[in-house]
C-alpha cells in the first residue's frame, strides 16, 4: 500500500502509531538540520518533520513543490498546535520517503490566496482544482447532487438517461450541431434540454423521471453562462401544478437541510409574474428585504389592474415627468444622508450604457419630517410629501427614481433596487430566500416577426381556464398595432419558476398533453402542418396513444452550487469550465480537424484552407 491514512484523519488520539501517507508536497519549511513539509491530498494537509537522520538521503533526493511524495513515519504531538487545522495537533516524524514522482515549479501557488489569474488557472485547471478552495467547491457540488439523488429516488422516480444526438428544433438559443459521417450532408444536434424524451417517457408510463444531465445551448455567453451546462430534469404524470410545487419545494428544502444543515421550513412565497413585475421590475424578484418598486406613472396597458397615481407628479410643470411613458420611485431606508458625491456616483450609475437612464431624481426624507430634493424648483413640499406616502418612505430615508419607457425603466428601477441593497448590505448571501413565480404570460409578441413567440417553451400548456380562448381564437395578428387587444396577450402560461436569492434557479409547467392543442400551440408560433410534421410529427403522433396529463421542471445544477456556495461565478463549480469566449483554454478547444475528417464527413469549408 502507499499509505495506510489519509492526509486529513489523524489526530491527537493516533499519537505512537506507525503510518503511510501519500500526497502532493505543499510547502517546506528548513529550520537548522530539520525540514518541515506540509503534505496535502484530497482529504487535508498533515505535517511531516524529517530529523537530522534523513538529511543525507534529503540532499540526495531533494524536494519540491508539487513532487508526489510518500512517506512512512511515526504520530508524535506538535509541541506547536495549529487550532486551525484538523490535523493541527500532530505530524509525523518521518523514517523514510520515497519520491514517486518530481514537479517542475507550478506556474501559480497551489494554495487558497493563489497568485494565479483566472485566464492562467484556467489554463493549468487540473492544478487549480488541487486548491482546497476548488475542492471544497467540488465537494458542494456532489453534495448537492447526492441529496437530489436520494431525495428522488426516495419518491420513486427512476434516473432514465435520453440521448445527447437528437434532431435539431431550433426555437430558442442556438444548437450545437453535429456532422453524420454515414448520413453524408445530415447533422444532429446537443440537446438544449431533454424535453421531448421525457414526455414520451411520461406517454410510455414510467410517471416520475429525473435525471442529472448536461444540456447545451450555442449562444453569446456571459459570466454566470456555459456553452455545456447541467440540469436536474424531471417530470411526472397525473399531477397538476399543486402537486409539482409541494414536491420540488421539497426536493429543494431537503438540499437545504443535507448540504447547509438548514432547516427551511417555511412555506415558499408564491406571487405571480405581474406582482413581480410591478413590485420588483422582474420576474425573479431577490425578497431577502423589501424595498418595493412604487409606479408613479406607468402605460394603462401594462398593468391594466393597478390604479394610476401619476397625479402625485402632474400638474407641475415638470416635462422630464409629463413626457415619460413610466416613473418609478424607490426609497432607500436610511441613506438620507447621502452626500451630493454619493448621489451623483448613483446617477453616473444609472447612466451607465448597460442601464441606459438620462438622470436620476433624489428626495431626501429628513429625520425632522423635512423634505430635500434634485427638483425642488417644481415640487412643493406638499407635493414630495405625497410621494414619500405613496413609497412608504420614512424619515432617514431616501426616494431615488427613474424615467423613461417602459420596458427599459423597469429594468433600470429593478437594477437600482439591487445596487442600492448591495450597498445597504442587504443581500447577505448566507441567507436564503425561496419564491415560486407564477402565471406567466403564454405567449410574447415579436413585432418584428408580427407573430407570437412562446415565452417558456412550445410545449407549455395555458391555464385550464385559459385553454377554450386559445382554442377558438385564431393566432394569426391583422393588425400588428393592436397585438395588445388580441385574445391571446391575456393567455396566462401554466408555468412556474422558482427563484433563490433573485436568481432562477428553476422552471416549468404542466404540459401540452392533447394533439389538438399542441397543434394550435404550433400555429400559433407561425408553423404550418409540414413543419410541425417536420420538427415534431414523433411527439403528435404519440399523443395519439393516450397521453397522460404531465408537467415538470428543471433545475440549473450548476446555478444552485453557486448560489449555496457563496459564489456570483458558476465556474467555481465546475470542474473543467469554459471560458467567457466558450473556449476551453487548458485543452485548447474548440479547434480545427484535419482534411481527412472533412473528407470524411463531405463537409468542404473555405476555412479549411
Amino acid at each position: 500500500m502507499f499509505r495506510t491514512h489519509t492526509c486529513g484523519e489523524l489526530n491527537i488520539n493516533d499519537v505512537n502509531k506507525n503510518i503511510s501517507l501519500a500526497g502532493w508536497v505543499q510547502t517546506i519549511r528548513k529550520f537548522g538540520s530539520i525540514t518541515f513539509v506540509d503534505l496535502r491530498d484530497r482529504y487535508g494537509i498533515t505535517q511531516l518533520l524529517f530529523s537530522e537522520s534523513l538529511n543525507e538521503k534529503l540532499e540526495a533526493n531533494p524536494l519540491g513543490r508539487e513532487f508526489v511524495l510518500q512517506v512512512s513515519g511515526v504520530v508524535n504531538e506538535r509541541s506547536s498546535k495549529n487550532p486551525n487545522m484538523p490535523t493541527g495537533e500532530i505530524e509525523i516524524l518521518v523514517s523514510d520517503f520515497t519520491i514517486l514522482n518530481k514537479s517542475i515549479t507550478p506556474p501559480f501557488t497551489i494554495q487558497d490566496d493563489t497568485d494565479g489569474g483566472d485566464e492562467l488557472r484556467m489554463k493549468y485547471r487540473f492544478l487549480d482544482l488541487r486548491r482546497q478552495a476548488v475542492k471544497k467547491n467540488l465537494e458542494l457540488r456532489y453534495a448537492v447532487g447526492r441529496s437530489t439523488r436520494n431525495f428522488l429516488h426516495e419518491q420513486q422516480f427512476m434516473d432514465i438517461e435520453t440521448p445527447f444526438l437528437i434532431k435539431s428544433t431550433p426555437e430558442g438559443a442556438r444548437d450545437f450541431v453535429v456532422p453524420s459521417r454515414m448520413n453524408a450532408g445530415q447533422f444532429y444536434a446537443l440537446p438544449q434540454s431533454p424535453q421531448t424524451f421525457k414526455q414520451l417517457l411520461m406517454v410510455s408510463g414510467y410517471d416520475r423521471y429525473y435525471q442529472i444531465v448536461k444540456c447545451f445551448r450555442d449562444e453569446d455567453l456571459r459570466a454566470d453562462r456555459q456553452p455545456e451546462f447541467t440540469q436536474i430534469d424531471c417530470e411526472m404524470s397525473f399531477v397538476d401544478q399543486e402537486d409539482i410545487l409541494n414536491m420540488f419545494e421539497n426536493l429543494v428544502k431537503r438540499i437545504f437541510k443535507d448540504v447547509k444543515n438548514i432547516d427551511y421550513i417555511e412555506s415558499v412565497e408564491r406571487i405571480t409574474w405581474e406582482e413581480a413585475m410591478w413590485n420588483f421590475g422582474n420576474d425573479k424578484p431577490d425578497i431577502r428585504f423589501d424595498m418595493k418598486l412604487c409606479n408613479l406613472k406607468f402605460p394603462s396597458h401594462t398593468f391594466p389592474t393597478k390604479a394610476d397615481i401619476s397625479s402625485l407628479i402632474s400638474g407641475v410643470d415638470f416635462k422630464v415627468f409629463d413626457e415619460s411613458e413610466t416613473v418609478i420611485a424607490l426609497a432607500a431606508p436610511g441613506c438620507s444622508e447621502y452626500t451630493r458625491k454619493q448621489t451623483d456616483e448613483l446617477t453616473e450609475w444609472v447612466k451607465r450604457p448597460q442601464i441606459g437612464m438620462k438622470g436620476l431624481v433624489y428626495i431626501k426624507c429628513n429625520l425632522d419630517g423635512t423634505f430635500k430634493s434634485s427638483v425642488d424648483k417644481f415640487y412643493s413640499e406638499e407635493k414630495l410629501k405625497a410621494i414619500a406616502e405613496a413609497t412608504g418612505a420614512q424619515p432617514g430615508d431616501m426616494i431615488f427614481i427613474v424615467e423613461g419607457a417602459e420596458e427599459r425603466t423597469r429594468k433600470a428601477a429593478s437594477e437600482l433596487r439591487l445596487h442600492l441593497a448591495q450597498q445597504l448590505g442587504k443581500r447577505n448571501p448566507e441567507v436564503f430566500k425561496l419564491l415560486w413565480v407564477l402565471d406567466f404570460p403564454l405567449f410574447e409578441y415579436a413585432e418584428d416577426d408580427n407573430r407570437w413567440v412562446a415565452r417558456h417553451h412550445p410545449f407549455t400548456s395555458p391555464k385550464p381556464s385559459d385553454i377554450d380562448t386559445m382554442i377558438n381564437n385564431n393566432p394569426v395578428i391583422d393588425n400588428p398595432s393592436a397585438y395588445l387587444k388580441h385574445p391571446y396577450a391575456n393567455i396566462k402560461a401554466n408555468a412556474y419558476d422558482m427563484v433563490l436569492n433573485g436568481n432562477e434557479i428553476g422552471g416549468g409547467s404542466i404540459r401540452i398533453f392533447q394533439k389538438e392543442l399542441q397543434q394550435k400551440m404550433f400555429a400559433a408560433l407561425g408553423m404550418d402542418e409540414h413543419e410541425q410534421q417536420h420538427k415534431f410529427g414523433f411527439l403528435l403522433g404519440a399523443f395519439e396513444y393516450g397521453a397522460p396529463p404531465h408537467g415538470g421542471i428543471a433545475f440549473g445544477f450548476d446555478r444552485l452550487c453557486s448560489i449555496l456556495g457563496g459564489s456570483e461565478s458558476i465556474r467555481d463549480f465546475i470542474a473543467f469550465p469554459k471560458n467567457n469566449s466558450g473556449r476551453d483554454v487548458m485543452i485548447d478547444a474548440p479547434s480545427t480537424i484535419d482534411d481527412k475528417q472533412f473528407d470524411e464527413l463531405q463537409i468542404k469549408l473555405d476555412l479549411k484552407d
